[in-house]
């Protein structure tokens, strides 16, 4: 009996799956092996600061880019302004990178049945597979972030960042905000990672599984240049790439923000949980597995396709805005707001009496086109002329502006007029010289407030 005991002891100790901490640590090793991999992730936490140093010290700024023109004030516009390249190409194409590539690589190299004898347990291995993906990606977006702020507060230090209403965010505020939005990008990078999964396990040696975050950021990209319904445009699961331009406002912008991250978890969960359905459903005996078409369609875009319905009609059931979001009180008081707060900070830096925005009493009378054209919706025509008063001052002043308004709520203001308060001049700052702070700055029009109550702000 005696014998027995023991020699069945080590039959029930070999049939016992590998641990998934050795499992994880196992699959870290393997994709860190990879050159290009560690090529990528050096990258990320060099590069960010190389280009952000480079670019302040130009004499001519990435104006086009959300807080480009802020990047000769405050170190913390340089972390902002890789922020907003990284949500358009870099993140998705990270995930593509590791994600997309992590259960193709078994297929690649034949090794499927070797890892299943070693780990057994296919629940194990999607685990510590999808684990050491996103340890990965978290490394770069990690480095990313860091490297940006490093470069930028040493080029330009750590002063006070304006934001996107003209408001003033002290050394401390910017540096909590700035993180902060660095965190709330996670959640669709996790959704993109949780494609390059679903990717990866339903198309095997195809490089179309690799291509499948790359070309969901590119259609998401071309959506959100289209005057979409506001509905959908916050149904989208990267909303939140754009989404956290709302934080630089006074008060934050946070509902987009918080749909727009909720939305992308759910796309996590959901495209995981179809990645592992796949996985353990497949069959690891068919050494040519090369996909399949009808597979993908089934178990991955259409059910993805229905989730997209699904958060399109809860968020219009949720939210009281409609159409473009993007209407003639909401822009005209979110253009009020930032002069009179860009107004305060030309002030001081011109050496004038202080004034407060009460006193200022600023308003702004936006029109579209003309009166043939209905005064809402994105475009390069809008023209507005902003009305302020001055203490002691009988007559009001007036200032005309040129506002190009995006799809997604961001606009340019562009002055017009009268020169000596909003065109082109230096003005000298604590930072060194500067343009005047009311020739051009950049706004942004929360799409899911309601006239009235962005009116009553």
């Amino acid at each position: 009996m005696t014998a027995t005991t023991t020699t069945a002891a080590p039959a029930a100790d070999e049939a016992r799956p590998a641990p998934l901490p050795r499992g994880y640590r196992f699959e870290l090793v393997k994709l860190l092996s990879q050159w290009r991999i560690r090529l990528v992730l050096a990258a990320c936490w060099i590069a960010p600061a190389v280009f952000v140093a480079a670019v302040s010290l130009q004499s001519s700024l990435p104006a086009d880019t959300v807080f480009g023109r802020w990047m000769h004030a405050s170190g913390w516009a340089g972390s902002l302004v890789v922020l907003g390249f990284s949500c358009s190409w870099v993140l998705p194409l990270l995930t593509s990178l590791t994600a997309g590539d992590v259960f193709a690589a078994e297929d690649r190299l034949g090794t499927w049945r070797h890892l299943l004898v070693a780990v057994r347990s296919p629940r194990r291995i999607f685990a510590a597979k999808a684990l050491a993906s996103l340890t990965v990606i978290l490394a770069m977006t990690a480095g990313l972030a860091a490297s940006g702020i490093a470069g930028g507060l040493a080029a330009a230090g750590a002063h006070p960042l304006a934001g996107l209403d003209g408001h003033m965010l002290s050394s401390g505020d910017a540096a909590a905000t700035v993180l902060l939005a660095w965190c709330c990008v996670l959640a669709p990078t996790l959704a993109f990672a949780a494609v390059g999964l679903l990717g990866s396990v339903a198309l095997g040696r195809s490089p179309m599984g690799l291509l499948m975050p790359a070309l969901l950021a590119l259609g998401l990209q071309l959506a959100q240049m289209l005057p979409l319904p506001v509905a959908v445009r916050t149904a989208l699961p990267g909303e939140a790439f754009l989404a956290w331009r709302g934080l630089f406002t006074e008060p934050a912008q946070t509902r987009p923000l918080l749909i727009g991250v909720a939305v992308a978890l759910v796309w996590a969960v959901a495209a995981t949980a179809l990645a592992y359905r796949l996985f353990l459903r497949r069959d690891f005996t068919d050494l040519a597995y090369d996909g399949s078409g009808r597979r993908v369609a089934v178990g991955g875009v259409l059910p993805l396709a229905a989730l997209a319905v699904v958060t399109v009609a809860v968020v219009s059931w949720t939210t009281p805005a409609k159409g473009s979001g993007i209407e003639r009180t909401k822009l005209e008081d979110s253009l009020a707001t930032s002069y009179a707060h860009l107004y305060r900070l030309q002030t001081r830096e011109l050496h004038r009496p202080a004034v407060t925005e009460a006193q200022l009493r600023t308003t702004a009378s936006c029109d579209k086109g003309g009166d043939r054209v209905a005064d809402e919706g994105p475009g390069n025509d809008w023209r507005c002329v902003v009305t302020w008063h001055l203490p002691g001052v009988a007559s009001a002043g007036t200032a005309i502006y040129q506002l190009d308004v995006t799809a997604d709520g961001r606009y340019v203001a562009d002055g017009d007029g009268p020169k000596e308060v909003n065109g082109y001049f230096q003005v000298r700052t604590s930072s060194g010289d500067a343009p005047n702070p009311l020739w051009q700055f950049d706004g942004d029009v929360d799409l899911l407030a309601s006239p009235a109550s962005a009116q009553k702000g």
